[in-house]
C-alpha cells in the first residue's frame, strides 16, 4: 500500500483515518468498525464492501 495514499485515505462513514492491515488487506477504521478490502491494489472504499470488524478486531493496536 503506497504511503502517500494511505495518508489522504479516509473511513467514508466515520471520515476517521484508516490503517492498512498486512494480513487481511484490509483498510481497517476503528471508529465506524469497517475493514474495507483492496482488490488488485486499489482500495475499495464503498460501506457497501466493508465488513464488520469483530470486537476482537475494533480493540486491536
Amino acid at each position: 500500500m503506497d504511503k502517500k495514499l494511505l495518508d489522504i485515505l479516509v473511513c467514508p462513514v466515520s471520515k476517521a483515518p484508516v490503517e492498512w492491515n498486512k494480513e487481511t488487506n484490509e483498510l481497517i477504521c476503528r471508529t465506524s468498525g469497517l475493514a474495507y478490502p483492496i482488490r488488485d491494489d486499489i482500495p475499495v472504499m464503498l460501506e457497501t464492501e466493508a465488513r464488520t470488524l469483530t470486537t476482537d478486531e475494533r480493540l486491536e493496536k
